[in-house]
């Protein structure tokens, strides 16, 4: 099974089917890793400053938080996993954590919130399954 696992997330997509197909992707390996990725658009960045006076630490930290019970089913089902914030280009700094990295497979949610989307992918969904080498699996 996948031993080094990207997990683009993004708060605005569902991750409700994804635990489940980690777990199938690891087969329960110990020796397994899931990066979950997100990044802070720069815009987010600079409002955030802006009106709130936060920073990057303190925006992590509030993510974290949001991320919390997407965590707990990945502990429930016993997977290893770090996080990792970056902020910037969306789409750039994905790229970049990919081709820094030797992952081996790149899981993406594509389960969007919104139901009047008129694209079957999103737009960075696409534009990371069309860009990169490495396989691409989008989980509905």
């Amino acid at each position: 099974m996948y031993k080094k696992i990207l997990l683009p997330y993004d708060f605005g997509n569902s991750f409700n089917n994804v635990p489940d197909q980690l777990t199938k992707l690891t087969g329960n390996s110990e020796d397994a890793n899931i990066t979950i990725f997100n990044v802070i658009p720069d815009s987010e960045m600079a409002d955030n400053v802006k009106y709130h006076g936060k920073h990057f630490d303190e925006i992590t930290e509030d993510k974290i938080k949001a991320l919390k019970p997407f965590l707990e089913e990945l502990d429930e089902r016993g997977l290893n996993y770090t996080t990792t914030f970056r902020a910037g280009r969306i789409i750039h700094e994905l790229l970049e954590e990919i081709k820094e990295n030797d992952y081996e497979v790149v899981v993406m949610s594509n389960k969007r919130s919104k139901r009047d989307i008129k694209h079957v992918l999103g737009h960075v969904t696409h534009k990371i399954a069309k860009r990169v080498n490495t396989p691409v699996l989008i989980i509905k």
